[in-house]
């Protein structure tokens, strides 16, 4: 693959050009159509799984329905706990969410690698660390807040993690369905439907092509605010 192709990746950004060759050499570049699993749950994998262009969903099926945890997208990754620990057992699935490429280093070839270059793994772990975060408050907010506040509070997550600023707002730039916001909400696709078309209405939102445009990102964190004062 091409060695540059590596530097949307934070950890590698910093790397020279012939390290950069280096770690290209390792990986194998595979390609995935839309909806096609990447690997299940409860499975064994010791690869890291660098994103290249398309959208990545990782997900827990609970009791019949899936419960989407995060997305990647270009210059994201996952699989990285393969890296961290000694435990193989996959912990999610992973399936994509439209055509993508993906960059697959093994651990065995990966970790000799980098053994001279420690601040590549520290930056793994620090973004391991941040969607350790993201998962607690996950689990927070489908115990503690209604529908709409969840939806606001993926909405504003959303925008910082693709988010494209315009004149107009933030766009969240993934094309995403109902079902999939459903799923990241732990709701029904009826009340996604519902609370969205309620936020259409205030002039919160607007969706264009599976698209979503926050037009006041403010009055989208009032309502976390309100919450969070009652």
């Amino acid at each position: 693959m091409n060695p540059q192709l590596l530097r949307d990746f934070p950890f590698f950004e910093h790397l020279d050009d012939e390290y950069l060759t280096e770690i290209a050499k390792l990986c194998i570049e595979r390609s995935y159509t839309k909806g096609e699993t990447i690997f299940f749950e409860g499975e064994e994998g010791e690869e890291l799984f660098l994103v290249i262009s398309g959208v990545v969903q990782i997900y827990q099926d609970n009791h019949s329905r899936d419960v989407i945890f995060s997305i990647f997208r270009e210059g994201d990754f996952f699989g990285e706990m393969a890296l961290l620990q000694n435990e193989k057992v996959r912990s999610a699935s992973a399936r994509t969410i439209e055509k993508s490429t993906l960059c697959i280093l093994k651990k065995r070839d990966f970790i000799p690698l980098v053994k001279s270059k420690p601040e590549i793994l520290i930056g793994i772990l620090e973004t391991t660390l941040d969607r350790l975060r993201d998962a607690n408050n996950l689990i927070m907010d489908l115990t503690i807040l209604d529908v709409r506040t969840r939806i606001a509070r993926l909405l504003l997550r959303l925008t910082e993690q693709h988010g494209v600023p315009s004149d107009e707002g933030v766009l969240i730039d993934v094309k995403l369905t109902h079902q999939h916001l459903a799923d990241m909400t732990g709701t029904a696709r009826e009340t996604v439907t519902k609370s969205l078309l309620e936020l259409q209405t205030d002039n919160l939102i607007r969706i264009d092509q599976k698209k979503i445009l926050v037009c006041n990102i403010d009055k989208l964190r009032n309502i976390l605010d309100a919450v969070a004062r009652a």
